[in-house]
């Protein structure tokens, strides 16, 4: 599109999280009128630590915004899975990006503030939850609770696994419970029994239960993540510390000693879900991105990657496109595919014949020197 018409363009960005926020930044260095409507009062993410890919650093880059989130993250240089007890199974570099090899650990809260912190004052409008949209064609009508309105030629829906915007345009289906819930902890590094020397994510696998180690050394804190088996599907279950320590039984005694030690009011406890792949993401003033398109399992860690893959996407098509309604197609055909792909390989739980599947002839040391 030229740049006049971008900049006469009025778009709604539903929901303030990792892909609205990246959307909005995205979407407003066009020139585009950017509003973003946040549900809460007030925005705080819980939970625990992530990984930056270099494609996803490489956007930061390109928007300029590289800096903001460097200093709240620790470069990493590779990954590494192992069994229950510490033997390898593999380990690999992060997939590099053009030069930018190293993926970005970051606590889900340094970088939601992060990426809010470089939208413009007054962008971000808390204490708007989408009661119902409806689509016009060339511009769609937002109505909040409380009744009201904002009308935009483009409404981007970041409204989550539980999107309204899906829901209402796209499809009714429900998310889908993966059979597993997730124990998740900042710890510090004082508090990891010497398991965390430096700045690489360690997942350990055994029985149905994965234990995720990710340094967040910048902060000298370790973010301690558990999924396992479970099959209360009840969205935040209540669960013991008993309940925890029964999921990491016969693992590595430091591992036990971690869970055994933590404190359960600072245990983030949820059940996991994703959804199915869903066929249409777009009508000609409306698009999904990230989990409102396409929630998925964190067993890959690409939940946050793919939204904001999604947001630079997104921007890249209405620059290169006549209209909206071309740019939202070539948007959808651009990133569909490669999220399709992600959501079926992200509900993989790494079992041993998993990993297999994912990493052929990956094997653990101690069954390699045996053969």
């Amino acid at each position: 599109m030229q740049s006049s018409d971008l900049k006469k363009l009025k778009i709604a960005v539903v929901g303030a999280g990792y892909g609205g926020a990246a959307a909005a930044k995205a979407l407003s260095l066009l020139g585009a009128h950017v509003a973003v409507y946040e549900q809460a009062a007030r925005i705080r993410e819980v939970g625990a630590g992530i990984g930056l890919r270099p494609s996803t650093v490489n956007r930061f880059r390109e928007w300029g915004i590289f800096d903001a989130v460097a200093k709240v993250s620790s470069p990493s240089e590779y990954f590494e899975i192992l069994t229950a007890t510490g033997e390898p199974i593999m380990k690999e570099a992060w997939p590099a990006d053009g030069e930018q090899a190293h993926t970005h650990l970051i606590h889900r809260g340094d970088f939601i503030e992060a990426l809010l912190g470089v939208l413009p004052e007054g962008m971000v409008r808390l204490g708007h939850r989408l009661e119902s949209i409806q689509d016009l064609g060339d511009r769609s009508v937002l109505t909040f609770a409380g009744g009201e309105k904002a009308e935009a030629d483009l409404v981007v829906g970041a409204d989550g696994i539980k999107s309204v915007v899906r829901k209402e345009l796209f499809s009714d289906q429900e998310p889908v419970f993966s059979g597993e819930h997730a124990y998740r902890a900042v710890i510090s590094v004082g508090d990891a029994h010497g398991m965390v020397t430096d700045d690489n994510l360690r997942m350990y696998v055994g029985k149905g239960t994965k234990i995720y180690l990710l340094p967040l050394r910048h902060r000298d804190q370790v973010s301690f993540d558990i999924t396992a088996l479970c099959a209360d599907s009840t969205w935040n279950p209540r669960n013991t510390k008993d309940d925890m320590l029964a999921t990491v039984e016969g693992f590595d005694e430091r591992l036990v000693a971690i869970t055994r030690d933590l404190d359960m009011d600072v245990v983030n406890i949820r059940a996991v879900y994703d959804i199915d792949p869903i066929d249409t993401w777009h009508s000609d003033s409306v698009v999904l991105v990230g989990d409102a398109a396409h929630s998925m399992l964190h067993h890959q860690g690409q939940g946050a990657n793919s939204a904001i893959e999604d947001a630079g996407a997104l921007a890249d098509a209405l620059r290169a496109a006549d209209t909206v309604p071309q740019a939202l197609a070539r948007y959808q055909a651009a990133r569909k595919p490669v999220t399709d792909k992600l959501q079926a390989i992200s509900r993989q739980g790494w079992s041993a014949e998993e990993i297999e599947s994912v990493f052929p002839g990956q094997k653990p040391a101690a069954a390699a020197a045996q053969e």
